[in-house]
């Protein structure tokens, strides 16, 4: 695993236990909406994970692109289907995702590294 991955992986493990140890009710909930967002429905949960990298783009919040990018690896996303979520990013949010588009492009490499 490279070091992108790992440092990231690391900081929300850690930062995750200790929001979830502060036992606050709202927070768990949250956490608890997210997680059920993304299960399998009328949408199945690949596409969830693509529009939810989307988002993420438009938005601007690298680690969630980055947790997003994680979850399409392992739901199978294809690299032609992760340019066309950033295509899709990058027309909806403007020349301003660019470079979080190079940073997801860096993290995308990495992570399809360990599994190659």
């Amino acid at each position: 695993m490279g070091k992108l991955v790992e440092e990231s992986n690391a900081y929300r493990a850690k930062m995750n236990e200790k929001i979830l140890a502060s036992d606050n009710k709202i927070l768990k909930r949250v956490y608890s909406l997210d997680t059920l967002t993304y299960k399998e429905g009328a949408l199945s949960s690949k596409v969830k994970e693509m529009l939810g990298l989307a988002a993420s783009m438009v938005l601007r919040c690298d680690d969630c692109i980055k947790y997003h990018l994680e979850k399409c690896l392992e739901l199978g996303v294809a690299s032609d289907e992760i340019f066309e979520v950033f295509s899709v990013a990058n027309v909806v949010g403007g020349t301003i995702v660019i470079p979080h588009t190079r940073k997801a492009v860096e993290y995308w490499e990495e992570l399809n590294e360990k599994n190659i």
